[in-house]
């Protein structure tokens, strides 16, 4: 019972510590966020079998590739309120038609990739339909993402 309380007690001020850090973000942004960090572990994975062929597996790699396909879609309906930029840029607001040919892209190269993915043997099916994927992020950020400092 004792080892619990020490516990609860020095964790408690961890918690709220982290919690703080988390900078109390917009509902809308850390989800947006939540799902963009999601994608880019995917991409990480897969784009590190493409760089290393030698770990390429072929299950782990279709397992991304769907969770990229299904949730291609998820990220877009929190960006309702242009007050809460997150890492957005104004052009998301200003420039909303391109806002959502870039969206519509990802899902769409997305899906590709999945395609692929679950059609494939060899990593070499699969990697015409990954880099698509890795130049759809690339061109929504340059516009619609604030450059990391």
């Amino acid at each position: 019972m004792k080892i619990q309380s020490l516990f609860l007690t020095a964790a408690l001020p961890l918690t709220l510590t982290l919690a703080a850090c988390s900078g109390g973000s917009n509902p809308d942004v850390s989800a947006r966020q939540d799902v963009m960090k999601d994608w880019k572990d995917a991409m990480g994975v897969m784009g590190g079998m493409a760089e290393a062929p030698d770990t390429f597996d072929l299950a782990k790699f279709q397992e991304n590739a769907q969770f990229l396909a299904e949730s291609a879609n998820k990220p877009w309906t929190h960006f309702n309120d242009q007050n809460q930029l997150g890492g957005a840029t104004e052009a998301v607001w200003s420039n909303p038609d391109e806002f959502k040919a870039e969206a519509e892209n990802f899902q769409q190269v997305t899906a590709e990739l999945n395609t692929a993915a679950q059609n494939a043997t060899t990593l070499d099916e699969i990697l015409p339909a990954l880099k698509p994927v890795g130049d759809g992020c690339q061109s929504c950020h340059e516009d619609f993402k604030k450059p990391n400092d």
